[in-house]
């Protein structure tokens, strides 16, 4: 999967996932520019990738800051090739508990922004002739839990706009979602910590998996780096779970 002289966007690059993608893209050749508001992870990562790799702090609920941003992106490297929206925040709250606040933080960041980066980036491919918007839903957009309305709302509406994207920019670019399930990131360490029993929840998010266990970031960055690829040419418009085998299993049923 080379991606040499190819130039690839990840959003919330600095950690997590978007770290996980960020090491393959590179690995793969590519050139590397992350998009964070977390500076000093974000110009960590980026030193010890080294060449072909910068760190650009940026809000992508901002719009003046997507779009000044990727023109730096252009300027620093000459083109987008790929696009991974990643960055995405996460509340606990049901529906009634939610507050208006943390509903338009959570789809400002997580759909809003990827809408702003894909706004600005698309044109920049269209130059190129080709590129891949890749969207990081979850999923949440398919089986849910409680106190995660917002959050599931958001990455159900990435794969609206996946198939948005796909349908009104063929041939020439195309767009997938993924769809993880429990990864093994800084962010749910965090949430497991914040538990009475941080082990236990941790042991029931491990569960949830049929291969009894969490994936790795880089797991998740190997399917990006996939359907970004030549190798994943004739992908486009989809929603692609990379879940462990969430959500497929009758309740009750027991391993033979």
């Amino acid at each position: 999967m080379p991606f040499s002289n190819k130039t690839i966007i990840i959003t919330g690059g600095a950690k997590g996932i978007g770290e996980g993608c960020a090491r393959v893209f590179h690995r793969e050749n590519g050139n590397i520019a992350i998009l964070d508001v977390d500076e000093d992870a974000g110009k960590l990562l980026a030193g010890e990738l080294g060449e072909r790799a910068r760190f650009y702090k940026c809000d992508i609920s901002n719009e003046k800051q997507v779009k000044k941003t990727i023109g730096q992106v252009v300027v620093d490297f000459g083109a987008v090739d790929v696009l991974v929206n990643n960055a995405g925040i996460l509340i606990y709250a049901s529906v009634t508990q939610t507050s208006e606040e943390q509903w338009d933080r959570t789809l400002d960041v997580n759909v809003k922004g990827a809408f702003f980066c894909a706004k600005y980036a698309i044109p920049e491919m269209q130059k190129r002739g080709k590129g891949v918007v890749v969207n990081m839903s979850s999923v949440q957009a398919f089986v849910t839990q409680q106190n995660v309305a917002a959050y599931a709302t958001s990455k159900s509406a990435l794969i609206g706009l996946t198939r948005s994207i796909a349908v009104e920019y063929a041939p020439e670019i195309r767009s997938v979602a993924i769809c993880p399930g429990g990864v093994d990131t800084p962010l749910n360490r965090e949430a497991f910590s914040q538990s009475p029993d941080p082990d236990l929840v941790r042991q029931e998010t491990i569960d949830l998996h049929l291969v009894e266990r969490m994936a790795e970031q880089e797991e998740i960055g190997e399917l990006a780096a996939f359907v970004a690829s030549d190798k994943g040419s004739f992908i486009t418009g989809q929603p692609i779970r990379i879940d462990g085998g969430i959500g497929i299993r009758v309740a009750g049923s027991k391993k033979s």
